[in-house]
């Protein structure tokens, strides 16, 4: 266990404890909201002295001179510089340091909360460019829940108690580097798995998106500088940051959307507790499919669709979408000559993925098996999707990877422009480890999936390099045991030892009979009618042993 994980086995430890009956899920949104506030204070406490903004005289804290410095008539100026660098502006009477001293010294008064959220808000104006990727990003902090407490004095403790929580914790590893957002992460995760099928919302399993991020930056052109990735259902955009773990010595550009508000906030938080600054991040909170990212289509009907190097996703499976016919003049769809069925929106998410990507990039998406051999429409976007040569591969996954479903899943790599006009399969279905509620990707299994990616051979009872006339055959139909064979015959049946048991079984049988025949002659009853059945019972068994023997 590294630090990251062993500090988030506290904090979900003490948490537990202080969220009482309350809901995991709802939790989630005090914890995580005060530990990004957290963030955002101490983030801007470095950025001012590293700017130079204040002058911190020996043996004086970081926020005592800020308290200091930036005061009566300068305390705009400062607002103002602050807000200009970061996006946002913490006013000294509500900085973190400030909060949490307060507590210390017990003058922390019930509104003092929601006036630091309050006031956070209305700094945002102060840097328009920047007021829509901070805007609402606490509103899922309601801080009169009555789950807090049933009074007002009761809901204050409760957030202390959180506040004291989040402040306790050192969240730096043994050399000293910066590992909130690492925890933040691993939170997540931890939330998710108590969230049951709720967390499908907001949370991919690590493994998945580690798969993904590799598939698609495997190829990426080593002379794009910031490369641009894009997740159309993000959640809390766990897959985006785990795509810059492929690329550590590049900084992307981040798009995602999220249909559910509070979750598209957990991703802002997500990563800019990853360093990621707002200029380098563009999420919306909107319906993918029903308002297009994020150029669109001009007042002359002409679309300027923003296109990706990268585009990910694990979107909700089968969701139902309004498939209206005027969707088919939709230059995401039109291509295609059919829209995805209204209950099953994968194909409409999938061909919306791949409009935005660019004529060189690689999109990588985790659907059900059912895209893959399911008919009427989408077997004709299915079929147009190959015509044009844009799959690239297919990966079987193992079942019960997500928390929100225990159906096996299926990795779709799609590209616009490939020079191969084959399709490989892969069915890694049966590499995996168990565990005690989801089955587990062993860095072993994502390895051999991406090096079967790379090497594009046939490995028996493994992967499948098909051509598009074998793919013809069968209808178009990409079921993966169509192309790749794992039957496993049964051993061959060895009848002498079959013979020998079986007469070890029946010696064995023929023993138990004879000793049961004894305990039972030994036993007598003064009733009549139990001393009658009991004789009937004895003699049965003696012809049975003497049939035996």
């Amino acid at each position: 266990m590294n630090k990251a994980q062993e500090i988030t086995s506290q904090l979900w430890e003490m948490a537990n404890r202080l969220r009482s009956n309350m809901d995991a899920s709802e939790y989630r949104n005090y914890i995580l909201g005060f530990m990004f506030y957290r963030y955002l204070s101490e983030h801007q406490e470095r950025s001012m002295v590293e700017n130079k903004l204040i002058d911190v005289a020996e043996g004086q804290s970081v926020n005592d001179a800020y308290k200091e410095q930036a005061s009566g008539a300068d305390l705009n100026d400062y607002l103002e510089e602050i807000a200009s660098s970061l996006g946002y502006a913490i006013a000294p009477e509500y900085t973190w340091a400030t909060i949490v001293d307060k507590v210390n010294n017990n003058t922390i008064a019930p509104s003092d909360y929601q006036d630091m959220l309050d006031s956070f808000n209305h700094n945002l104006n102060l840097n328009r460019n920047a007021k829509m990727d901070f805007h609402g990003i606490f509103d899922d902090m309601n801080l009169g829940n009555s789950r807090l407490g049933n009074s007002t004095s009761a809901r204050a403790k409760a957030l202390t108690d959180i506040v004291n929580l989040v402040d306790q914790i050192e969240y730096k590893d043994e050399n000293g580097h910066d590992i909130l957002g690492d925890i933040y992460t691993y939170l997540i995760a931890e939330f998710a798995g108590n969230s049951g099928k709720k967390a499908g919302e907001f949370y991919t399993p690590h493994q998945v998106s580690e798969i993904l991020a590799k598939l698609v930056t495997l190829n990426l052109d080593p002379g794009i500088k910031n490369p641009e990735v894009y997740d159309f259902a993000c959640g809390s955009g766990s897959l985006l940051l785990t795509v810059q773990d492929q690329v550590p010595n590049r900084r992307l550009k981040y798009a995602g959307q999220e249909l559910n508000t509070t979750t598209y906030n957990l991703a802002r938080m997500n990563l800019m507790m990853h360093d990621v600054r707002y200029q380098n991040m563009t999420l919306k909170n909107a319906d993918t499919l029903e308002m297009d990212w994020p150029d669109g289509v001009d007042e002359h009907g002409v679309d300027h669709p923003h296109s990706f190097d990268m585009v990910v996703a694990n979107p909700p499976y089968s969701a139902r979408w309004d498939n209206n016919d005027n969707k088919l003049k939709d230059p995401r769809f039109k291509e295609y000559g059919a829209l995805a069925p209204k209950t099953k929106a994968d194909y409409a998410f999938l061909l919306h993925g791949l409009y935005h990507l660019k004529q060189d990039g690689t999109m990588a998406i985790v659907l059900p098996h059912g895209v893959l051999f399911r008919g009427a429409k989408e077997s004709q976007i299915r079929k147009a999707l190959l015509e044009k040569n844009q799959i690239d591969a297919i990966i079987g996954l193992p079942a019960n990877l997500f928390y929100s479903t225990g159906i096996p899943t299926v990795v779709l790599v799609l590209k616009k422009n490939k020079e191969n006009k084959d399709v490989l399969f892969i069915d890694a279905s049966k590499n995996f480890e168990k565990g005690k509620n989801q089955n587990i990707l062993r860095k072993e299994d994502i390895d051999k999936i991406i090096d079967a990616y790379k090497e594009r051979k046939d490995v028996d009872k493994y992967a499948h390099v098909a051509t598009i006339d074998e793919i013809k055959e069968n209808d178009y139909n990409l079921n993966i045991p169509r192309y790749v064979d794992t039957f496993e015959p049964e051993p061959p049946v060895d009848l002498g030892k079959l013979t020998k048991e079986m007469e070890e079984t029946q010696k064995e049988i023929e023993q138990t009979q004879s000793e049961l025949l004894g305990m039972m002659k030994e036993l007598t009853s003064k009733d009549e009618k139990t001393q009658n059945d009991l004789n009937e019972f004895i003699k049965m068994l003696e012809n049975e042993v003497r049939r035996n023997g």
